[in-house]
C-alpha cells in the first residue's frame, strides 16, 4: 500500500510547476485589466472628484 503511494505521488512532479505557471497567468491577466481600468479617463476623474470631496471635507476648500 505505501508503495503505491509514493509511485502514484512520484508521477505528479510537474503538477506544482502547472499550476504556478496557470496562477502567474491568471495574475498578470488581472493585472493588465487593472491597469487598463485605472488609467481610464473615466475612472480617473472618478478618482479625481472623490480625492477632491475628501479633502474638502477635511481641510476645508482645497
Amino acid at each position: 500500500m505505501k508503495s503505491r503511494l509514493i509511485q502514484s505521488l512520484a508521477h505528479d512532479d510537474g503538477m506544482t510547476t502547472a499550476e504556478y505557471a496557470v496562477g502567474t497567468v491568471a495574475t498578470a491577466s488581472l493585472a493588465g485589466i487593472l491597469i487598463k481600468i485605472l488609467t481610464s479617463p473615466e475612472v480617473q476623474g472618478f478618482i479625481m472628484q472623490v480625492l477632491k470631496h475628501a479633502f474638502t471635507s477635511l481641510f476645508g476648500s482645497f
